[in-house]
C-alpha cells in the first residue's frame, strides 16, 4: 500500500504571502517521508460543501508546476480536472508540459465536472450532465490522439481541432497516465475501463469499494480491456491517522484486500506539514501492507 497527499485548502496561513512557503514545506516533507503521489483540487472557488466558496483557491496547474520544481519522485496531478474547465487541446498541452517539466511524473486526472457556481461565477459554460460526459469522452479521445503519432484533424460532436500537434512529446511513455475520478457505474467506470490507467474512487467504504470494483471489472470484460492493468486508488477520510493510527492501518489493510494500492489523504491546510510528519512515522507499517 502507498499513500498520496491531496492539497485542497489554501486558507491557512491567512496571509497570501505565506501560501507558497507552506505548500513548499508540505510537498518537500511529503516526498521525504515517502508519499507516492501529490494532487491538488482543480477548482476556482472553494467547494461549498467543505468550506465557504470565498476561501482562497489557487489555479491547479500553476500550483503543480511550482510543486514539480520542488520535488523529484512524487507523481503529480489534479484530483480531478473538470472537463469543462479548459478546452481539450489546451488541457492536453498543459498536462504534457507538467509531465515534461517534472521528468515524467505528470498524470491527467479528469472527470465530468460538477460545481455549477464556479462556472456561472466566472462565465464558463456549464452544459447538462449528459453533454458533459460526451465532452469527457471526446476529450479522452483528443488526449490519446495528441499523445500519439497522429497530428491531423479531430472532428467530434463538441470539439473540432484542425491540427493535433503536440510538441514536445511527453516524457512518460506511451503518455502520462490518465486517471478518471468518481464512482458513477454506468458512465464514469465505463470510461475508466476504456481509457484510464488509474481510477480514483470517491468512496472508501469497503463494501462500496468492492461493489464499484466489481462494476469496473464487468466493464473491462465487456470492452476487452485489462482490469488488472488499471491502478485502483481511493480518497479516504474514514479514519484519522493522527488520532487513531491503528484503526487507520486496519482500514488500509481492508482496502488492500480489495485491490486498492494507493490511498489518498486530504491535507490539513496550514497544518499540513505537521500532518505529513505524523503520517510519515507510520510509513514503514503502511509499506508493509
Amino acid at each position: 500500500m502507498e499513500l498520496g497527499l491531496h492539497y485542497w485548502s489554501y486558507s491557512t496561513p491567512a496571509a497570501p504571502a505565506d501560501t507558497a512557503s507552506t505548500l513548499a514545506a508540505s510537498v518537500r516533507l511529503a516526498e521525504q517521508v515517502g508519499f507516492r503521489q501529490f494532487t491538488v483540487m482543480d477548482h476556482w472557488f472553494q467547494m461549498e460543501a467543505t468550506a465557504p466558496a470565498e476561501e482562497p483557491m489557487l489555479e491547479a496547474y500553476s500550483a503543480l508546476a511550482y510543486v514539480a520544481a520542488l520535488t523529484e519522485r512524487m507523481r503529480l496531478g489534479t484530483l480531478v480536472t473538470g472537463v469543462t474547465y479548459r478546452h481539450p487541446g489546451l488541457l492536453v498541452k498543459t498536462a504534457t508540459t507538467l509531465d515534461v517539466l517534472s521528468d515524467g511524473r505528470g498524470m491527467l486526472g479528469i472527470g465530468a465536472a460538477w460545481y455549477e457556481r464556479e462556472h456561472l461565477g466566472l462565465g464558463v459554460p456549464y452544459p447538462p450532465i449528459a453533454e458533459r460526459f460526451e465532452r469527457l469522452e471526446e476529450t479522452l479521445r483528443i488526449a490519446l490522439q495528441m499523445w500519439g503519432d497522429e497530428v491531423g484533424p479531430f472532428q467530434g460532436e463538441h470539439y473540432t481541432l484542425a491540427e493535433t500537434l503536440n510538441s514536445p512529446r511527453s516524457v512518460s511513455r506511451p503518455h502520462p497516465p490518465i486517471m478518471i475520478g468518481g464512482g458513477g457505474e454506468k458512465k464514469t467506470l465505463r470510461l475508466a475501463a476504456q481509457y484510464a490507467q488509474i481510477v480514483n474512487l470517491t468512496t472508501a467504504v469497503p463494501e462500496e469499494v468492492a461493489h464499484k470494483l466489481d462494476v469496473l471489472r464487468e466493464h473491462c470484460a465487456r470492452l476487452g480491456t485489462d482490469y488488472d492493468a488499471i491502478e485502483k486508488t481511493v480518497i479516504t477520510r474514514a479514519v484519522d491517522p493522527v488520532t487513531d493510527p491503528d484503526a487507520f492501518l486496519a482500514h488500509l489493510e481492508e482496502l488492500a484486500s480489495l485491490g486498492i494500492t494507493l490511498a489518498v489523504l486530504p491535507g490539513r491546510g496550514g497544518r499540513t506539514p505537521e500532518f505529513v510528519e505524523t503520517v510519515g512515522e507510520l510509513m514503514p507499517r503502511v509499506a508493509a501492507i
